[in-house]
């Protein structure tokens, strides 16, 4: 670790690689994992508790005053009253995980007083290691990461989380990517919000947009994105996302497409938004909620196969 690292980083990146050995040793046998569900198609498994146990006493031993929310223990970790609280996905992708599915990621955040300020996506799979602190920018490895340069939507790749839980709205989800599909070169669903974070952040793709999102899945990897010259917020572009269960992230250029785009399917639309959209969701033989211009020609490197 690096000594010129902000001292909290570095216990993070110590939490997040403990971490990433016990998901790797578990990966060699998947089979063997006792996995349970939370509710339908959410589940977690012995190695979310074993990793998030390993990232919580490392990060407690070396600062015992602070507060912890994780995804599995929530709260109960931790100082109650702390300024400074880590935010904790021990296996951020769990769905993949025990699939055998390598897109799977630890996520680790340090928030002061409402605000991230240190940031550690760690991919256990591919050694790879996204950090950020605050006004210092992101890197992975020992790469500093810029957003993608792309000004075009027809020319980006987009990744999006799909609904999977009884309750999400598949209506509106399939109508946000009817909305999207033809005006970009793809879509991916990866499988991992923070994961999908970093990889905005290092340029591997353009922008990513999901609802559902908890602060866990989202605290480290906006940091990397602001960090590394993108904008984060909900889907009406507004900055103060993190709880609010909606989330985009895109280079600058990017963001200001796919707002005007993806604002109507947001929580925080206007009355209006929500009325017109619902009118169109509703109508007989209704595919999309406003018919796209022609697909442009997708540009040489474009994928040809399917999202």
């Amino acid at each position: 670790m690096s000594p010129n690292l902000h001292p909290m980083l570095n216990v993070a990146i110590k939490a997040a690689r403990a971490a990433g050995a016990i998901i790797n040793r578990a990966a060699l046998d998947v089979e063997a994992i006792r996995i349970s569900q939370k509710q339908v198609n959410d589940f977690v498994t012995e190695v979310d508790h074993a990793s998030e146990q390993a990232i919580i006493e490392t990060l407690l031993t070396a600062y015992p005053g602070h507060g912890i929310l994780a995804e599995e223990s929530g709260s109960e970790h931790g100082a109650k009253d702390s300024e400074f609280v880590w935010i904790i996905d021990p296996l951020d992708g769990t769905t993949n995980f025990i699939h055998g599915f390598p897109v799977y990621c630890v996520s680790i955040a340090l928030t002061s007083r409402g605000k991230v300020e240190q940031a550690v996506v760690y991919d256990p799979s591919r050694n790879d290691l996204f950090t950020a602190t605050r006004g210092r920018g992101a890197y992975m490895n020992d790469r500093r990461l810029r957003v993608s340069k792309r000004t075009r939507l027809q020319e980006c790749l987009i990744s999006t989380g799909f609904p999977f839980r009884p309750g999400d709205n598949f209506k509106n989800y399939l109508a946000m990517m009817a909305d999207l599909m033809p005006r970009t070169a793809g879509l991916r669903r990866p499988g991992a919000a923070a994961l999908d974070l970093a990889y905005v952040a290092a340029g591997f793709t353009d922008g990513f947009f999901e609802t559902g999102l908890q602060p866990w899945d989202v605290a480290a990897g906006s940091l990397l994105v602001t960090e590394a010259g993108g904008l984060v917020g909900n889907l009406t572009g507004e900055a103060d996302f993190m709880e609010q269960k909606e989330c985009l992230a895109a280079n600058p250029k990017i963001y200001g497409q796919l707002v005007p785009l993806l604002a109507k399917y947001s929580k925080f639309a206007s009355a209006g938004e929500k009325a017109a959209l619902r009118q169109t969701l509703t109508a007989p033989g209704a595919t999309s909620p406003s018919a796209p211009a022609p697909a442009p020609a997708r540009p040489k490197d474009a994928d040809s196969a399917a999202p």
